[in-house]
């Protein structure tokens, strides 16, 4: 009951929240319990409440990577509150690991990633969600916050096939008409790998 209860008011508060704000869920949770989520376009700091504040809505409780050291403290356990998982880069294990081990571990697990890993425009995106997501076999929800339309929400589910660029295309297609507040600040849907080999591929022409 008590849970309910709490529920009740997470979602309330979200509602409250986008309304003031003027934002619309868009699409369905998928039925999946455990996925790494995108998170983008990510140019602003608005990003993180508004997340949360859809999370609120769709009832989806979701989990976020940080350093170890943001965990510690009198502090640390209002970041673990917030979803918060500690990251231990001087472990033998990387973060991939770790993460895939996380997913073992649990048998609910929303993650969200946010593969630029800056609000500033960059190159490349981060593989790591692709990686994690291969390594515990489950899906990549294409999350996002479009700015033009305010509308956040989730996409359709992409199962890593081992066919990176294959995915990626499909990757790139979903955002192509996604918007952050920051437009200039969201770089190409692109990993360095995809680059890497087409360069590989055609050593005459430059990478774009």
């Amino acid at each position: 009951m008590a849970g309910a209860v709490k529920k009740g008011v997470k979602k309330a508060l979200g509602t409250a929240f986008l309304k003031v704000m003027g934002w619309s869920p868009k699409g369905a949770p998928p039925e999946d319990a455990r996925y790494v989520l995108i998170a983008a376009p990510h140019t602003t700091n608005w990003d993180l409440p508004l997340t949360l504040a859809f999370s609120f809505v769709y009832d989806v409780p979701i989990r976020w990577m940080g350093k170890h050291t943001l965990f510690e403290g009198p502090g640390g356990w209002f970041m673990k509150r917030l979803g918060g998982v500690p990251v231990f880069r001087s472990e033998r294990k990387n973060m991939v690991d770790q993460m895939v081990e996380l997913f073992d571990e649990n048998d609910t697990l929303v993650l969200a990633v946010p593969t630029e890993g800056t609000r500033s425009r960059v190159p490349f995106w981060k593989s790591g969600f692709y990686h994690i997501a291969q390594g515990a076999d489950v899906p990549i929800v294409l999350g996002f916050l479009d700015y033009s339309r305010r509308e956040g929400g989730f996409g359709p589910p992409v199962r890593p096939s081992g066919d990176v660029t294959r995915d990626m295309d499909t990757i790139r297609a979903f955002y192509a008409d996604k918007h952050g507040k920051f437009p200039e600040k969201f770089g190409p849907v692109l990993l360095r790998q995809e680059a890497e080999a087409l360069e590989a591929s055609h050593p005459d022409r430059e990478s774009h």
